[in-house]
């Protein structure tokens, strides 16, 4: 059931795709996988695999984030822009007949 599991998510494929001579019924698998989901099953087995290879010192916790990848829309921010940068004291989508 697990290699099934692993398989189906290496691989990308739906679920229905899962090789039945190897894996058994589809239906089988995914229903264990969402049990083992639902039940914390796969969450023990993370922290259980994280112990142990931090307890190898397999780990690195240094994370590093580079704020370049991550992007927001001109208008998700809560900054203004200079008018030079906008062409005057309207904004570039509003139409010129709004200035009145």
């Amino acid at each position: 059931m697990v290699e099934g599991i692993i398989y189906r998510y290496r691989t990308g494929i739906p679920w229905r795709d899962l090789p039945r001579d190897e894996y058994g019924p589809w239906q089988t698998v995914w229903k264990r996988h969402a049990r083992y989901a639902e039940d914390g099953t796969w969450d023990r087995v993370l922290q259980a695999i994280l112990a142990d290879a931090d307890a190898d010192g397999m780990i690195d916790w240094n994370v590093s984030v580079d704020a370049t990848i991550c992007r927001a829309h001109q208008h998700g921010t809560n900054t203004t822009r200079p008018e030079q940068d906008t062409g005057g004291s309207i904004e570039s989508q509003e139409s010129p007949r709004s200035r009145v």
